[in-house]
């Protein structure tokens, strides 16, 4: 059965199911459409955590770019940081019928069911930027190396002693990876302690607030690490108004508004980990591609590389695209 008949009864079945009020929620509205060998992708649902980040934006134009080449067409939504949110978004796609997703969940674990529904629907999975349970594959930056770049950066700068503070993030495994990747580093700093850590929504606003208590409960630390660029720049943020002065702050993103911030000279935001945000998103729907084709993938999950991007290296940085 070709792949348009297939759509065809997808479609009815939705339409049995809305007659009949028979079916659960959790119940497939497709047939499962199979990969038919050569099938070609028309439609992309792209899914990302928070469309105000720049950083979704070049992910959303490297998939742009990539289906351009292709022929295909991309519907970006907006996850604004919730699950509910980005759980509606994936029934809307499934009842569109497009032909992969690619997500970038605000929950990696909590998102599952809903990946489950979708790929129940037919629907190839891929997961960018960070896991997402159930996908079929994924492609993310080496996060566990971001942090442990970031916190070897702090804590050389710091001379390797000194109280410091972590501003975590989010429930995603890229954020996760960081924390781990950072107190790998700082394993090998024992004069160096966490003496508070706080959760924040990945933002800057948010950030701001928690730096800010944690900063006058902690006046006396040498250095924050944020788990990316909006957070770190928060934190920077926090301490100048608060009037303290000659910290360490690191991030990872490496964003346009950290490289804003790095040519500061007497800004105490001091480096931050590359994200490739761009090619993230090219990589997933190239691997998104061979899935629907019916082709095996080298690998089910791609590391993206990092560095440390300093007011020394910056000049060498191309940036975002």
């Amino acid at each position: 059965m070709r792949l348009r008949q297939r759509l065809l009864v997808a479609s009815g079945l939705v339409l049995a199911c809305a007659v009949a009020t028979a079916c659960s929620e959790g119940d497939p509205v497709g047939t499962d459409r199979g990969s038919e060998p050569g099938a070609r992708v028309e439609t992309i649902g792209l899914m990302v955590q928070d469309l105000s980040n720049p950083f979704f934006q070049s992910m959303a134009n490297g998939v742009q770019a990539g289906a351009e080449k292709i022929g295909a067409t991309v519907n970006v939504q907006d996850g604004r940081q919730d699950l509910g949110a980005q759980n509606e978004q994936i029934d809307a796609f499934i009842q569109q019928q497009i032909d992969v997703l690619l997500i970038n969940a605000v929950d990696s674990d909590g998102i599952g069911p809903a990946v489950e529904r979708a790929k129940a629907a037919g629907i190839t999975v891929v997961a960018v930027d960070v896991a997402a349970r159930g996908a079929q594959a994924q492609v993310t930056l080496d996060n566990t190396e971001a942090g442990n770049l970031a916190c070897t950066y702090l804590a050389d700068q710091i001379g390797g002693a000194g109280d410091i503070l972590l501003i975590n993030g989010t429930p995603i495994s890229s954020v996760q990876d960081r924390v781990t990747g950072c107190k790998q580093a700082l394993q090998g700093y024992p004069q160096i302690t966490i003496v508070a850590e706080q959760n924040g929504d990945n933002g800057r606003a948010e950030a701001l607030t928690i730096a800010t208590d944690m900063l006058t409960a902690h006046p006396e630390v040498k250095g924050v690490f944020g788990i990316n660029d909006p957070t770190a720049l928060g934190a920077t943020l926090a301490a100048q108004q608060a009037g303290i002065g000659g910290l360490v702050i690191v991030g990872v993103d490496a964003s346009p508004e950290a490289v804003a911030e790095l040519q500061k000279p007497d800004s105490m935001f001091r480096a931050t980990a590359a994200q490739d945000p761009n090619t993230q998103g090219a990589i997933a729907l190239e691997m998104a591609q061979k899935l629907f084709a019916g082709e095996a993938l080298e690998k089910q999950s791609v590391l993206v590389p990092t560095e440390m991007i300093t007011r020394e290296s910056l000049a060498q940085y191309k940036g975002w695209q």
